[in-house]
């Protein structure tokens, strides 16, 4: 007689103090401090820091004159700044120019029925233990979920300045408070595993920006296609396709009633069509209609050139009401 495998799902949460997610928020607060004055900028930064020092780097096409120290302080504190960006190179303008896309890619978009935030369980599960730490102890974090068949069979949190005994009976708080899925008779609990810790962030680690990819998107259950988000524009499809891909499967989850909807949008540098435009109903694959899917089609109808998305740097780019590719029609 056959029996059922046991069905494991792990995901975690990183908090906006970790080095990675500051690089994320400083690229993008550039990026919304170059839309602010300029909606049409072009912007490509990546932002790399650590030990006191931050470097700043890519290729800005704008009007903006925006002064860059600043605002990296502001997110990163009293550190050291060097800044290297110059203009967007002619040979990829041309074909954005044009309405092309920024850059070859495949983006991947996802959304399923067992959360309201038609994101995977443990991926919720995560980032809700994450942001009720957070605001106990606002400084470097993680936090790891492990499902076993739908339970909850083992949590990881690891904060910085939050004492093991305290952070533990926060743990166990969140635990009982928590709605989304029963526990394991034996949950495993592994409280600052390595013990208590009180240097984090810039302190203890470096950071790069698009280093947390699946924590920005739906957790490693989920492919991902494309490249990271933040402190791209939107003409770089990396981001916009990204955003539309998740609103078509958000679209046909609702439409169809469906669990589980994948979508796959592929470009071309330079050309304004997807070479792909496929959906994936509970598991049947059929063409993507009624889009506009050009990369200035998107941006028009997900509202892209305003500044916001700074926001989208620090709690992942998905599940969220505030921004336009989650919302209803």
């Amino acid at each position: 007689m056959s029996t059922k495998p046991t069905i494991y799902k792990s995901a975690e949460s990183v908090s906006p103090k970790h080095p990675d997610k500051l690089c994320d928020q400083i690229s993008d607060a550039l990026l919304d401090a170059y839309l602010k004055d300029d909606p049409n900028s072009r912007v490509a930064i990546d932002t790399t820091g650590g030990h006191g020092k931050v470097f700043v780097v890519g290729e800005v096409t704008s009007t903006a004159k925006v002064v860059v120290k600043p605002i990296v302080k502001q997110i990163a504190g009293d550190v050291e700044v060097e800044v290297r960006i110059v203009k967007q190179s002619p040979e990829i303008a041309n074909g954005v120019d044009s309405g092309g896309a920024g850059d070859q890619g495949i983006m991947v978009g996802y959304a399923c029925s067992e959360t309201d935030e038609y994101l995977p369980l443990e991926v919720v599960l995560s980032r809700q233990l994450n942001r009720y730490l957070f605001e106990k102890w606002p400084f470097d974090g993680k936090t790891q979920v492990t499902l076993r068949d739908g339970k909850i069979e083992s949590l990881v949190a690891s904060f910085q300045n939050a004492p093991s005994t305290e952070l533990k009976k926060e743990v166990n708080t969140w635990l009982d408070s928590q709605q989304l899925a029963k526990c394991d008779p034996n949950t495993k609990l592994h409280i600052n595993p390595a013990g208590d810790w009180h240097i984090g962030g810039f302190d203890a680690d470096t950071g790069l920006t698009g280093r947390k990819l699946v924590v920005d998107n739906y957790g490693p259950q989920v492919p991902i296609g494309g490249g990271c988000y933040s402190g791209k524009d939107a003409s770089k499809v990396d981001r916009s396709a990204a955003y539309a891909a998740r609103k078509i499967a958000l679209d046909y989850l609702k439409k169809h009633k469906a669990s589980v909807v994948y979508c796959y949008l592929a470009y071309a540098i330079g050309y304004n069509q997807p070479l792909e435009a496929t959906v994936i109903v509970d598991g049947t694959a059929q063409k993507v209609e009624g889009y506009d899917l050009s990369p200035n089609g998107i941006v028009k109808w997900l509202d892209l050139k305003k500044p916001q998305f700074e926001q989208t740097a620090k709690w992942g780019h998905f599940g969220h009401p505030d921004f336009k590719w989650e919302k209803e029609n």
